[in-house]
Formats: structure tokens, C-alpha cells, sequence
């Protein structure tokens, strides 16, 4: 007689062997149809710096993307709603309000934080952007090259660079065929956005003027909100006013 060890043996190792057999193809199918990104969804190549996309032309200089994080939120980079008679596509300046906005469909605007210097307080209007440069070359003014040392030791520009005050892009303001000598260009120094600066004109961190310089064309209509200072005890023309309340 078979003993009632062997008749087990018999009968369970052939089942066990199957289970093991099945437990190892399940896991090795699970491994090939979940763990592969399906063709849908194609690995996306990490690109050489971060926030650049595929194909798109490489910074010369690193752009300090944490920079945001030293600036009052109020300063931070954002969608809002926005009221004005402008149409898509415009920018507008607030110098009071340390803001610029560039306006969207549907009353939204995209708001930036900005640092003003004397001559945001002193000029107002509109004007259109008829240059745009990356990394740009800096010309102090000759009003400044007398006043500063440091200015005058790049009386004949200073090549673009981390350095260099007009940061990252520059966007370049004209009246006709005139130049107002108006910039909105970028800076390294974050600790400038929300404040009156002594000298320059708009100033953005430099990853927000890398964005909105992508955004903006040539052609681009730009107006400038006369300050408090110019209208003293009158009240400021309405170009925009963002709504009252939190930012949504």
C-alpha cells in the first residue's frame, strides 16, 4: 500500500509547483504591464536646466528660479482678475502699486511684483516695445556716468551677464520712433521687487521677466499709470484697477 505520506506528496507537489508557477508569472507579468510607462505617456528626457523646455534655446547664465521665495507673496508671480478698457495682450504698469500686469482674456491678468526707480515716478503713458534682448548689454546714461564711479567704469556698456543691472531680458519701450529710455528688464536682487529702488526703471525678478519676455511680442502696447506723485491731489486715470478683495 501506498503510505499516506507518499499519496500526499503525490497529489500537493504538482499543486504546489503550479501555484509557485502562476504566483511567479503574475509577478512578472504585474512587473511588465504596470511598472512600463504605456506609449501614452512617454518618459519625458530631463532637460539639461530645469524650467527649460526640449528645443528651446539654452541661458548663457543660470537664472536663480528661488528667488521668488525671498519676495512677499504679494509680489509673487500670479493670475488674477483684472478690470480694464485694454484689450488681451497689454501691459500695464501701476508704480504705486509695485505691480505690472499683462492682460488676459475673460478680465484675468497675469500680475508680476516690481521694484520702480526715479524715472518709473516720473514718466507715464503709453508706449509700445520695439526691442527685446536677452542677457542684455547695459549703456549707463551720461547723467549717471558723471554722478557714479562705478557706472562710469562701463561708460561703454557693460556686456550682459549676472551682473549686469538690466538682468536676465530687457524689454525696450518706444513712442513712435523715439525712445523713451523706459526699460522693464530683470534683476538679481530680490530684494528690491516691492520697493522704490534708486535708480533703473521697472525691475522684475529675473524669472519672472524670462516669463513674461515669452509671453510679449513686438508690437506690444505698454501704458504706465501716472503716480501719486504726478497727479498729487487728482485723482489717476483708470487705465486698470484690479478687483477689490482677495486674488482669485
Amino acid at each position: 500500500m501506498v503510505s499516506r505520506r507518499t499519496m500526499l506528496r503525490s497529489v500537493l507537489l504538482p499543486s504546489l509547483a503550479g501555484l509557485v508557477s502562476l504566483a511567479t508569472t503574475g509577478r512578472s507579468t504585474f512587473a511588465t504591464t504596470d511598472v512600463v510607462v504605456p506609449g501614452a505617456h512617454p518618459v519625458t528626457p530631463v532637460a539639461p536646466q530645469t524650467g527649460v523646455a526640449a528645443g528651446a534655446e539654452v541661458e548663457l547664465f543660470p537664472i536663480a528660479y528661488d528667488d521668488v521665495r525671498k519676495v512677499s507673496r504679494r509680489f509673487r508671480r500670479k493670475e488674477v482678475a483684472y478690470e480694464t478698457p485694454e484689450p488681451p495682450g497689454t501691459i500695464i504698469i501701476d508704480v504705486d502699486a509695485r505691480q505690472l500686469y499683462f492682460t488676459l482674456s475673460g478680465g484675468r491678468a497675469q500680475r508680476y511684483g516690481i521694484g520702480v526707480g526715479k524715472q518709473g515716478f516720473e514718466w507715464s503713458g503709453s508706449a509700445i516695445i520695439r526691442r527685446k534682448a536677452m542677457w542684455p548689454r547695459w549703456v549707463p546714461p551720461k547723467e549717471m556716468v558723471a554722478r557714479d564711479h562705478l557706472a562710469a567704469q562701463w561708460a561703454g556698456g557693460m556686456p550682459g551677464g549676472p551682473e549686469n543691472p538690466l538682468g536676465a531680458r530687457a524689454l525696450y519701450l518706444y513712442q513712435g520712433e523715439v525712445d523713451t529710455l523706459y526699460r522693464i528688464h530683470g534683476t538679481s536682487q530680490p530684494q528690491s521687487i516691492g520697493r522704490a529702488v534708486s535708480s533703473g526703471c521697472i525691475r522684475l525678478l529675473n524669472a519672472d521677466v524670462a516669463d513674461l519676455f515669452e509671453r510679449v511680442p513686438i508690437g506690444t502696447k505698454v501704458v504706465v499709470l501716472p503716480s501719486a506723485r504726478q497727479v498729487a491731489a487728482q485723482e489717476a486715470p483708470r487705465f486698470g484697477r484690479a478687483k477689490r478683495g482677495r486674488d482669485r
